[in-house]
Formats: structure tokens, C-alpha cells, sequence
């Protein structure tokens, strides 16, 4: 059936899978759906939500089995779901744990690559760009999926996420710590998400994707160049697929949706649902007009919009947003505001008009839009400075949080 937008939405998560005593990453998961499904599988599903593989054997993604109705509800069942892995992973001696990026990590020495099912997409991956890293090894998202129905919806869709895209690591940044240190920022996986296919760098581009609004010129100026790109590193054509689109809001024809992807995920899934149900009703304000035109939103350069997500990235809450072109798309004045700002205004605009409001959704937004978001509590919790055991403590409470379904701090 074809959705139209926002008929349907589809939302992943992705976890680190730890030791339960000393939150190492454990590469257990393929161990992990055998104990469920009795025998060696790459996903399974558990009722509404279904789990799965990722590249490396210790993240597991847990997915709306198929497209919602809405995203009222979704927290409670993702956490269910979230209760039941947790059973099999203690038979493992293991846990989940959330967040952008696991804060201790080495890949050069933990990664261990899935290898089953898929194997020969993850093999051609690790051959041409070498996975070992941060970039492709220890990576958490949240993925925000939304149908368009034809390429007037697409258009419309694809213009509104590229101008909000920029302002999302203020809501969503989780991942201040590398190895043991503070970055320098609060979401320094979107930092080494954007180097890590550098040997093509068509591949993810700008990460803000191009004004591009029908998918016959998608293909012809976004995926035919990286498919031409690629050709020579891949001869068999392993990754000539829709999918090796690697910019921060990606089309995917092959079910027409749009699917966002510079989410850190967050510490629960109430609080993953809090900023989906938020971005959600901007993109919706976006796409019927309400503050400028499509021509607008597609004059706005992609050069400077990659400029306001580094900013936002790095500095996320505090980034001051001065671009005029993009405030003034948003319905705001073009006066400088920090990024937090921005969200506060738009959250007053647009959620009076979300009939359904989660209520399980709104001490996790109040959280964000208050404090900061779950990279800048983080910081609070342990500074700038923190040693192995304050880190090796703050892994056990965003497990804890996880298992419990809270809000850190």
C-alpha cells in the first residue's frame, strides 16, 4: 500500500551490546539471535518490533516491524522489546548500552565484523574503506523513516529535512567521548561519520544532502556519480545499490521513504520518540509551507547548511545559529539565537498541532529542551577530564537508564 506523508513511520535504534561487569563491547549478537530464533538468522521479530544485524557483531538495531500508524505508543514498545533482549543477553553475560558512541571503545582491537548473512556486502565495506575505525565500528543511531507517495511529496519531504537536518545534533547529540577522552564535541560521531567513506567522498557528500526534488534527477545527480565513483574499488557492483547513499537524509526508492540519519541514539527510547515526535511536526510545518515556500528551502546553499551542522555538532545546545536564510525558513528572526533556542520557539509552534502527544514523551523532551541534550548531561555528570572510573560509572547508568527506560540525570 502506498503511504503517503507522514501516513507511516519508521523508526531504528541501534545499541552497543557490553559486558554486564565491565562494559566492554561483547560481539555476541549473532549468538544473541540464535538464542531466540534456534538458529543462526540475521534479524528476528518480536512482535511489533523486530531486531537485526549490523556491520560489526557487537550493535544491535531494533526497528518498527514495518511502517506505524503513528508514533504515539512506540516508546512502551521498543521498551518491551528492549525487556526481552535484555533476558537473552544476561544469559551471555552481557547488556545493552546506549548512546552515540561507545565512550571507551578501541576498534582498532575490539571490532569483530558480522559474519554471516550480508557478509559480502560488510566484506567489500571493510576491503575498500577498512572498518577498524571509530567511523564505521562504534556508531549509534536513531533513524527517523517517513513515506512520500510521489515526487511532489518527495520533493517537499526531502527540501524540509535538509534545512532542519543542520539543527538536530542540538536535540540529539550523544556522543561527547572518544577512547577515554572528551572530543571537543558533543557529537563527535557525526565527526567521524563523515570522514569515514573518505577514499570516496561522494559517497556522503556534504552529509546535508542537495536540493535534489524528483527521483529521476536523485538518481542522476546524487546516485549515478557515487555508483560511478565507487565502480572502480567495487568491480562486482556489491555496492551499486540505493543504500550506499551516505548523507545525512537519504532516499530509499525502493520503498519510498525518506530515511534521517545524524540522530545520536539516546539514553530510552521515550527520549529517541521525544525528538522524533518533535522533528516530526517541524518537517510536517516545513512541508505545507507554513513559514516559506519550496523555493525558499531549496535556495538555501548546501555549502552553508553543512557550515550550521559542524557548528551544531560540535557545540550542539550552545551553537549560536545566525544563518539568516535558514532562520528566516523557520518562521524566526533573523537574529542570532543558541541552537536550543531554535528548538524551544519551533517546540512552541508546532506541538500544539500534534494531536496525540505521548505522554510517556514529555519529561524526556522537557529534559532536552531544559538541560541540554544527553551529550551536554553527560559532561555535567563527569567533566571534561574524567578518568577510567568515572566513565566505566557513567556506561552503567546509561545502561541502567536503558533498562529502566529513564531519562539521565
Amino acid at each position: 500500500m502506498t503511504l503517503g506523508l507522514f501516513d507511516g513511520f519508521g523508526v531504528e535504534l541501534e545499541y552497543a551490546v557490553v559486558d554486564r561487569t565491565t562494559f566492554a563491547v561483547r560481539p555476541v549478537v549473532d549468538a544473541l539471535l540464535k538464542h531466540f530464533a534456534g538458529t543462526q538468522v540475521g534479524d528476528f521479530d518480536d512482535g511489533p518490533i523486530s531486531w537485526s544485524n549490523e556491520l560489526a557483531l557487537h550493535v544491535v538495531e531494533l526497528k518498527t516491524n514495518g511502517p506505524a500508524p503513528s508514533l504515539a505508543g512506540l516508546a512502551a514498545r521498543f521498551q518491551n522489546s528492549l525487556a526481552r533482549l535484555e533476558g537473552g543477553l544476561a544469559t551471555l553475560g552481557a547488556r545493552l548500552m546506549p548512546g552515540g558512541m561507545h565512550p571507551t571503545m578501541d576498534p582498532r582491537h575490539e571490532f569483530v565484523r558480522w559474519p554471516h548473512d550480508y557478509a559480502d556486502v560488510y566484506s567489500a565495506y571493510d576491503r575498500i574503506f577498512d572498518c577498524r575505525g571509530h567511523g564505521w565500528s562504534n556508531l549509534q543511531s536513531c533513524h527517523l523513516n517517513l513515506p512520500f507517495a510521489n515526487d511532489d511529496e518527495f520533493g517537499r519531504l526531502h527540501l524540509a529535512a535538509r534545512a532542519l537536518l543542520p539543527l538536530l545534533p542540538a536535540l540529539a547529540a550523544s556522543s561527547p567521548f572518544c577512547e577515554g577522552r572528551f572530543t571537543g564535541w558533543l557529537d563527535w560521531r557525526l565527526e567521524v561519520y563523515r570522514h569515514n567513506q573518505k577514499r570516496v567522498p561522494r559517497i556522503a557528500g556534504l552529509v546535508v544532502p542537495e536540493p535534489v526534488t524528483t527521483r529521476e534527477r536523485y538518481f542522476a545527480e546524487i546516485l549515478e556519480p557515487i555508483w560511478r565513483d565507487i565502480a572502480p574499488l567495487d568491480p562486482d557492483g556489491i555496492l551499486r545499490e540505493e543504500w550506499l547513499n551516505s548523507r545525512g537524509a537519504v532516499a530509499k526508492f525502493f520503498r519510498d521513504a525518506l530515511e534521517i540519519r545524524v540522530l545520536d541514539v539516546q539514553e530510552c527510547p521515550a527520549a529517541d520518540l521525544a525528538i522524533c515526535t518533535l522533528v516530526t511536526a517541524v518537517l510536517r510545518a516545513l512541508c505545507a509551507e507554513r513559514w516559506c515556500g519550496r523555493a525558499a528551502l531549496a535556495a538555501l546553499p548546501t555549502d552553508e547548511l553543512a557550515a550550521v551542522l559542524w557548528a551544531v555538532a560540535r557545540d550542539g545546545d550552545r551553537a549560536v545559529v545566525a544563518h539568516r536564510g535558514l532562520l528566516a525558513a523557520l518562521g524566526l528572526p533573523a537574529v542570532p539565537l543558541p541552537a536550543i533556542e531554535v528548538w524551544r520557539r519551533l517546540a512552541d509552534a508546532v506541538l500544539p498541532d500534534v494531536g496525540a502527544f505521548d505522554g510517556d514523551l514529555v519529561a524526556p523532551l522537557r529534559a532536552i529542551l531544559t538541560r541540554g541534550p544527553l551529550a551536554r548531561r553527560m559532561l555535567a555528570a563527569v567533566g571534561e577530564q574524567p578518568d577510567a572510573a568515572a566513565l566505566r560509572q557513567l556506561e552503567g547508568q546509561l545502561a541502567d537508564c536503558l533498562r529502566s527506560g529513564q531519562s539521565f540525570g
